[in-house]
Order: structure tokens, then C-alpha cells, then sequence
């Protein structure tokens, strides 16, 4: 049995591993977001494939199928080490905010800048391709236009609630990947953290905007209007779970801890 890290122990990890990410080079940045953007579309496509075999004959546990399905795509992210916007924040931030020359703003928008952009590009590029036809079995593309059209369909304040949801949750997972030290470990905690996103109510914007996307291609009427209104409401949600709940709670409770450890 291994010691559990502390809360202490854990953001050191973050530190060092955020410190990392932020001296990526410019195109190791953009390969490593471009992989995960076309990595989680697998995740999407897989969830299509089984909502639509399963739909049929079983009705809402489809939902319950295509979220099993769903996981792996975000095993492959973090297995990978590749970078997805909002995965990215807990570690680059504890970096900027251990930094003794002051908060890094402008690495820390770089990182999240070029990993939005470049996990949309890879996720568009191999959509585009599953998009050709008879490039998926018959009932998912009906399955990925239908979440399209739901997912376009709710209001702003649904949106920005699931997309808190969704922040928070992808950013507790990057938290939870330091506390375990084994590659089953992480590869488990993904795995959960991928079903959850996928059976809701948890919306990320890369996760959400490429679903909504392969539905566009399909044929949804979705008016680009409203997909970069969903866009920018949904990304505000996804800050202020990841960075306003997750990554300022623990790092407020290092600070308090370390404040307490020297009175």
C-alpha cells in the first residue's frame, strides 16, 4: 500500500507538472491539443454508434450504453498526455500562482488559447471524416443529430449550469490524477469522469461543441449564430467550474494550510 499524498504533496506535483505545460514549445502545444481535439471525437463517435444500436430495443438505457461507450475517449486524452482545454487548468494555474515573480496571465492564456483553438481543429478535422457517407453504421448519425439539436435548443442559464458542472468536473479529475500513482489508477478515474460527462448534466465546451458539430454535418438546423452563442456561454461555465470552484478552492486550502503551518 502507498501513502496517499497530502493536499501539499499534490500541489507540488501540480507545480511542477504545470510548469511543463506552460514551457511547451508553440508546436508541441499545438500537436499535443491538435491529438486530444481528434482524440475525444473517437469517445463521441463511439457513443453515437451504441445509442443508436441500443436505442431501438432498449429505449433510454441507450443513454446509459452510449455514456459506457463514451469513456474510453477520455482514457485516451489522459493516457496520452495530451492537452484539453479546461483538463489544463488546475496544474498550469498552481504553477502561476507558486510562481515567486507574480501570476504567469500571459503563459496561462497562451496555453488555454492554443489548446481551445487546436482541440477544436483536430476534433472538426476527423468529424469531417466520420461525416463521409457510410463512413458510420445507420442509426448514429440520427443519434448525434438528435443530441445536436437538443443540446441547441436550451436556453443560456441550462448551458451555463451544465457547463459549471462540466469545468468542475474535468477539472477535478486533473486534480485527482495527482493523488494516484499508478497507471490503472488514472486510467480508472478517466474512464468515470468520461461516463459522467457523457450521462450529464455535464457540459464541456470541446466535448459539447464537437457533438453538437457532427450533428451540423448531419443536417441539424443549427444556425452558426447560435452555435458561437452556446460556444461562449458554455467556455464561461466550463471557467468558472474549473477555475472559480476546483482550482481556487484547493489552492485556498494550501495557502490556508501553509499559513497555519508557520503561526
Amino acid at each position: 500500500m502507498t501513502d496517499v499524498p497530502s493536499p501539499a504533496d499534490v500541489f507540488d506535483d501540480a507545480v511542477d507538472e504545470g510548469n511543463r505545460r506552460l514551457e511547451q514549445s508553440l508546436l508541441e502545444l499545438a500537436s499535443t491539443s491538435f491529438i486530444a481535439g481528434f482524440t475525444i471525437v473517437f469517445g463521441i463517435v463511439a457513443l453515437g454508434i451504441v445509442e443508436g444500436i441500443v436505442e431501438p430495443e432498449f429505449g433510454d438505457l441507450a443513454k446509459l450504453a452510449g455514456a459506457l461507450a463514451f469513456g474510453p475517449g477520455l482514457v485516451f486524452v489522459v493516457v496520452g498526455r495530451t492537452e484539453l482545454f479546461n483538463e489544463n487548468f488546475f496544474d498550469p494555474t498552481a504553477a502561476a500562482v507558486d510562481d515567486a515573480s507574480g501570476w504567469l496571465v500571459r503563459p496561462l492564456l497562451r496555453l488555454w488559447t492554443l489548446t481551445f483553438v487546436f482541440n477544436l481543429a483536430g476534433g472538426c478535422l476527423i468529424a469531417l471524416i466520420f461525416a463521409v457517407d457510410g463512413a458510420l453504421p445507420p442509426g448514429a448519425a440520427e443519434t448525434l443529430t438528435q443530441f445536436a439539436t437538443e443540446t441547441a435548443a436550451r436556453g443560456a442559464e441550462t448551458w451555463f449550469a451544465r457547463g459549471i458542472a462540466g469545468g468542475a468536473l474535468i477539472t477535478l479529475l486533473s486534480y485527482l490524477l495527482l493523488a494516484v500513482d499508478t497507471a490503472g489508477s488514472r486510467i480508472a478515474l478517466a474512464y468515470v469522469v468520461g461516463f459522467f460527462l457523457a450521462l450529464g448534466p455535464f457540459d464541456h465546451v470541446v466535448v459539447t461543441v464537437l457533438h453538437v458539430f457532427f450533428g451540423l454535418l448531419f443536417g441539424a438546423e443549427i444556425g452558426l449564430g447560435r452555435l458561437a452563442y452556446m460556444t461562449a456561454v458554455v467556455t464561461a461555465g466550463n471557467l468558472v467550474g474549473g477555475l472559480g470552484l476546483v482550482t481556487f478552492s484547493h489552492v485556498t486550502q494550501i495557502y490556508g494550510a501553509r499559513d497555519e503551518d508557520q503561526s
